[in-house]
């Protein structure tokens, strides 16, 4: 979990006290209950397959994005900032999108 003036976002190796957890969003859930305070803006970024593009959007729904294609053509970076009230809604994003295929949460 790190603080990007005033923003949160997480990375995957981010899990609190460096154990490996089994599920490594618990560790993430109790990280952010313990650091940030919410609501907050929250920077959610992927890496997703070309291919996939269209399954990630829809499970990001109506929150705000950009996107941007790698030089080769075969990944598309995807940014969210955007403003949580709680560490569950950013662990629900994480799950919902668990689920795509060669996605990359960074």
């Amino acid at each position: 979990m790190s603080l990007d003036g005033g923003r949160a976002w997480y990375h995957p190796a981010m899990t609190g006290d460096g154990e490996k957890d089994a599920d490594p969003l618990v560790g993430l859930k109790s990280t952010l209950d313990e650091t940030v305070r919410f609501p907050s803006v929250y920077v959610f970024k992927f890496i997703v397959p070309a291919g996939e593009l269209d399954v990630l959007m829809g499970h990001l729904g109506e929150m705000p994005t950009t996107e941007r294609q790698s030089s080769g053509g075969k990944y598309v970076s995807v940014t969210s900032e955007t403003v949580v009230i709680s560490s569950d809604e950013v662990i629900d994003v994480y799950r919902r999108t668990s689920v795509v295929k060669g996605l990359m949460s960074l």
